[in-house]
């Protein structure tokens, strides 16, 4: 936070936008008025209208300006990027705090605007910079909005305090403005073990806000979306904000009484976190705006963007064998290879050894932060399991809480300093345990160079990185001052460093699965860890609504046991693997205690998730609602629509038999498309005659034009709640779209 603010360079918007920008890409206009001396100012964010004239602008602000209204102020109220009170504005404000109980509101000047696109950039199509400043207040603001390939705008602000005396930072955020049409609001609640869970509400005058005061969030909103109300995942006109910060965040959906709706977020600050002197600067996270013809569309722009960056992985995202819930702290040696053997031969690729390697962490009671091999259960090293694991052909994996530390460690009888605490007092515990405190060069250190000495003794290609503790009272010990802002910063450079160090190595965010899934985490790891709830029939609904940011290759989703470990709930190994098929497969079960036949099975499902990876980790992610709420369906459609994998799933029972038809979202509506059950997911069950179970087209397959898909569907079989099917679609030329192709096995059970 001691870097000057930049300048930005003049204005150079297009010649035939007069004092407005225009930022547009995939369909998408953000027009920004940055006329006079005020914060920038959106025109417009929505459908793209194509290029606009100087005399256009000028309509649509003239059009867009509002009359005054009794018993308000005598100006029109404009809304910037950031709101200020000095223009009217009686809302949520953009920037609060003060200097010695001073300088409480903001009046920044713009001095300059820069607005570029940026050559072969694979993300961004349009780049502003804003410079502005306030010298009463003594602050300058910079202020940049990009406009993103896919449609995506993101937003963020920082602001250096250039006067005498301290600044007292409380909140910098941005908002974006939606339109009254949008009358319902939707975002997602939840908790460890059911995240993701949708709530919709009216969008009511006043403001809806969403705080995440944990320093994670099972409870945090992905989002925060608005539109018409009913708008569901095929449908209806929809906006959306994401906040991109894996600490404390706000996201609020606010309407006032001069007719004004908008969406906006940031980071949470505690009181006196950020504290500015002379010259030190805070940059707030990004906050990204998508919006779409129902979620779907909203989401593949997030979906999108994530898929163009350089970072994001390319290679075929590998099978893994979690072994976390097959062997718990029990790390025994032979018992771990016989597993790795299992694993390798129903065609894993990755071997992931979970909490208890280190230490004297035998349970969760002791030894978190002491990150050396304990020679109690690997008296000669990682190296036996390592070496073996390779040996099968699989990468190996090692489970990390670095951010994390037991009273019952060395690390902390040493250092009890470096735990996080508001004092003296420590916080109250959680899974016995405190968080340590990386912003103390001492403990950051230690956690840095323990973690690299690991990973460089052996051959180790991926990290779990776990985070099971909320940030309770999380403050410097030795000063009692916050630190949850310092303590996240800390975390993504250590992430950085890790990763540096170590080209190649690909880190899950795991935060007891699900705490941290945003944007900014997602910039230096490759997978989320979804849930810790491994029941498909919870996942269903938990993965759908991930998938509002996040695409299905950085989902990770397991196979799991007959038996949840969370639910009790007991499912057939089918819908098991089908549940978890789309996403980044992983298998969290001890298959050492499985039989034969469910060896077989799970090889074939882990043969067909390679064959149709491809197509599944770099499509575009489709839903369509069902009126009785009974069943469900999600597929993926190739970028080029030449095929599809989509699961029809029955949620639990319904007031309807046959369920009827279910439309397949998403396809070439020109085309015409061959229509087949996917094995191995074309298991039924139940009925003592098939012709009762399946429709007449189940056994022949159909073809049929993308529009009839997409409008009228096919006819489902008959299933048993807690069941799914797999349909593959593939597009067809009309001289061969009565072929049936020889990999398809349709299979029944007995009754």
């Amino acid at each position: 936070m001691t870097t000057p603010a930049p300048t930005a360079a003049p204005a150079t918007a297009p010649p035939d936008a007069g004092d407005a920008l225009q930022l547009r890409a995939a369909g998408v206009a953000l027009v920004l008025d940055v006329s006079g001396d005020r914060l920038p100012r959106v025109l417009h964010w929505g459908p793209d209208p194509g290029p606009l004239t100087a005399e256009d602008v000028a309509a649509l602000r003239l059009a867009l300006t509002p009359g005054t209204a009794s018993a308000q102020v005598d100006v029109v109220v404009p809304l910037s990027l950031v709101a200020e009170q000095s223009a009217g504005w009686m809302g949520t404000p953009g920037l609060t705090g003060h200097r010695d109980g001073r300088d409480f509101s903001t009046r920044f000047a713009v001095g300059g605007v820069e607005h570029e696109r940026p050559a072969a950039d694979p993300v961004v199509a349009h780049r502003v910079r804003v410079a502005a400043a306030d010298d009463v207040a003594g602050l300058a603001l910079e202020l940049v909005v990009e406009m993103l390939v896919s449609g995506l705008v993101r937003l963020r602000a920082a602001v250096t305090s250039t006067g005498a005396g301290v600044f007292d930072l409380a909140s910098l955020e941005v908002n974006l403005p939606v339109p009254l049409e949008a009358d319902e609001v939707l975002d997602l609640t939840g908790r460890h073990l059911r995240e993701r869970t949708p709530q919709r509400h009216a969008f009511t005058l006043g403001t809806h806000l969403r705080e995440t005061r944990r320093g994670r969030g099972h409870d945090a909103s992905l989002l925060v979306a608005a539109g018409r109300k009913g708008f569901g995942w095929r449908g209806g006109e929809v906006r959306a904000v994401h906040v991109a910060w894996p600490g404390n965040t706000r996201t609020y959906a606010e309407r006032n009484n001069t007719a004004v709706s908008l969406l906006g977020g940031g980071e949470l600050l505690l009181a006196g976190e950020v504290r500015l002197a002379q010259d030190e600067r805070y940059e707030g996270p990004w906050v990204y705006g998508s919006l779409g013809d129902g979620l779907d569309d909203l989401a593949s722009r997030f979906h999108r963007f994530l898929r163009a960056r350089p970072e994001h992985p390319r290679a075929a995202r590998p099978v893994l064998v979690n072994v976390w819930e097959a062997v718990y702290f029990d790390h025994d040696l032979p018992r771990l290879k016989a597993l790795a053997d299992l694993a390798a031969s129903v065609g894993v690729e990755r071997y992931v050894l979970d909490d208890g390697w280190f230490g004297s962490r035998r349970d969760d009671t002791s030894g978190l932060g002491d990150w050396v091999v304990s020679d109690e259960v690997w008296p000669d090293g990682l190296g036996p399991i390592v070496d073996h694991v390779h040996g099968l052909g699989m990468q190996f994996g090692l489970w990390f809480e670095p951010e994390m530390v037991n009273p019952d460690s060395d690390v902390a009888r040493a250092h009890p300093e470096w735990i996080l605490a508001p004092g003296e007092r420590l916080p109250v515990p959680s899974r016995n345990q405190q968080v340590l405190n990386l912003a103390h060069p001492g403990a950051y250190a230690h956690v840095r160079d323990q973690m690299l000495a690991v990973l460089g003794a052996y051959e180790i290609d991926y990290v779990k990185w776990d985070h099971n503790r909320d940030l309770v009272e999380a403050g410097h010990r030795s000063s009692g001052r916050p630190a949850v802002h310092e303590q996240t910063l800390a975390a993504l450079r250590l992430l950085a460093e890790i990763k540096a160090a170590h080209p190649g190595l690909e880190i899950e965010s795991c935060s007891g699965g699900g705490g941290r899934a945003d944007l900014g985490i997602l910039a230096l790891t490759d997978r989320v860890w979804t849930s810790d709830c491994i029941d498909p029939l919870e996942r269903q609904q938990i993965e759908a609504y991930t998938s509002l940011l996040l695409p299905p290759e950085l989902l990770g989703s397991h196979i799991a046991s007959p038996v949840s470990h969370t639910t009790g709930r007991a499912h057939a190994l089918d819908f098991r693997a089908g549940t978890a098929f789309f996403s980044h497969l992983g298998i969290e079960w001890d298959i050492t205690t499985a039989t034969p036949e469910e060896l077989d099975r799970l090889r074939e499902w882990v043969a067909a998730h390679r064959r149709h990876r491809a197509l599944l980790h770099t499509g575009t992610v489709v839903h369509d609602e069902r009126p009785d709420g009974a069943h469900a369906v999600r597929g993926v459609v190739a970028p080029d629509g030449s095929e599809a994998v989509y699961a029809l799933v029955a949620l639990t029972t319904s007031v309807m038999a046959p369920p009827g038809a279910f439309r397949l979202p998403g396809l070439d509506p020109a085309a015409r498309y061959r229509v087949q059950p996917l094995a191995p997911g074309t298991t039924l069950g139940g009925r003592t005659s098939s012709a009762m179970t399946t429709p007449p087209w189940w056994s022949t397959g159909v073809t049929l034009p993308g529009a009839l898909l997409a409008s009228a569907g096919v006819q489902a079989p008959g299933l048993h709640p807690e069941q799914q099917v797999l349909l593959h679609v593939t597009r067809v030329d009309d001289d061969t779209s009565t072929a049936l192709t020889t990999s398809t096995v349709l299979t029944e059970e007995a009754p």
